[in-house]
């Protein structure tokens, strides 16, 4: 198992740095602005995969736990704090470069939180709300669950979209770049174009293979038995609460920090990323890649976003996938990537007869 899994993920390095040398040599450098945020995208369909495919619970509200991420980050990087600069506390994070002064684009000082700060704080706070309300909401099953959760999207969209504080249908620019190191930012800048899509992959490449990992371990073999029957597994001493809240809130940080990155990438966020339907795509890429393969979660949620993007679905797009949920609901329900690749290639490599599909759980 180990070698395999250092196979695959040599594989995914691969065709990473594949694609760019690629965009590089035929000059299609623009494409990167679009993988890239197809990467973030691709963070909250994995974490999402992860909650449904696994734990089996349905949600149809993580583009909130997405616009969370990004707006308390993008408030936080936004909000001028200068006037209050004699104040105690201003004074004391001034100090200690919690809180710094930079320009904006109108040549004015603002006084506003490090994004490194301000990230932590946007994902913790979204990890104690899908805290919080998971509790309550994942004692319900089935569709009751699934409009819980749409609730909760219709919540944080109204707020962010009727709200001053957060910009109204404006939503919130002038982000600045989230430095991680000296000399490496998250920014939309072109001059770091290159850098930034392996900013984005790398993020992905840490939290899959920690997924990868988790539902090899112990605690995937429970999810998969409560996946299977939640009853059952109570019955043999398995704390179905425990971790379905604990995956639930997982998936939400995943969703959160995606969140948070994009917006910086962007320099801004917009209501349209806490809509429902951003709720329906992450739901429905997760369908076509199979509901517990990550691996083909992962590989629809880049292809399908990175068509999006490049809008190649023009103003069908929301009913581009809601067409596509409905269609793989009803003829494919276990995705249409089912064939475990690194196994195939291995058997064809040794001259076996490969055929076999495999369960999806790669």
């Amino acid at each position: 198992m180990p070698g395999k899994r250092v196979l695959q993920m040599a594989g995914l390095i691969t065709g990473v740095i594949t694609v760019q040398l690629l965009t590089r040599f035929t000059g299609t450098g623009y494409f990167l602005t679009q993988l890239t945020m197809s990467a973030y995208y691709s963070l909250v369909i994995i974490g999402l995969c992860l909650l449904i495919g696994y734990a089996g619970q349905i949600s149809l509200g993580h583009a909130g736990f997405f616009a969370m991420g990004g707006y308390i980050s993008a408030l936080l990087t936004t909000y001028n704090l200068l006037p209050y600069k004699d104040n105690a506390i201003i004074a004391v994070l001034m100090k200690t470069g919690i809180l710094v002064v930079r320009t904006n684009l109108y040549g004015s000082e603002i006084l506003y939180f490090q994004p490194w700060v301000a990230c932590i704080i946007a994902v913790s706070m979204t990890v104690l709300v899908a805290y919080l309300i998971g509790g309550p909401i994942l004692k319900l099953k089935g569709h009751y669950l699934a409009m819980a959760t749409l609730g909760l999207g219709i919540i944080v969209y109204r707020i962010v979209l009727g709200s001053a504080f957060f910009g109204e249908a404006d939503g919130l620019s002038e982000v600045p770049a989230f430095t991680l190191l000296p000399g490496l930012k998250v920014s939309g800048n072109l001059s770091v174009r290159i850098s930034n899509y392996y900013i984005a992959w790398g993020l992905v490449i840490i939290a899959f293979i920690t997924l990868l990992n988790l539902v090899d371990s112990r605690v995937g073999r429970a999810l998969r038995s409560i996946h299977g029957a939640e009853d059952a597994s109570s019955a043999v001493g398995v704390n179905t609460a425990k971790y379905k809240l604990n995956t639930f809130v997982l998936s939400a940080a995943f969703a959160s920090i995606a969140g948070v990155f994009l917006t910086h990438y962007n320099g801004g966020i917009g209501p349209s990323e806490a809509s429902v339907m951003k709720s329906v795509r992450y739901v429905a890429i997760v369908a076509v890649g199979g509901m517990a393969n990550l691996w083909g979660a992962l590989i629809m949620g880049v292809l399908l976003n990175f068509l999006s993007l490049r809008g190649y679905f023009g103003s069908f797009d929301d009913a581009v996938f809601g067409g596509i949920l409905i269609v793989i609901m009803l003829f494919a329900p276990e995705g249409l990537i089912r064939v475990d690749i690194f196994r195939y290639l291995k058997r064809a490599v040794s001259g076996e007869k490969a055929g076999e599909q495999n369960d999806g759980s790669s």
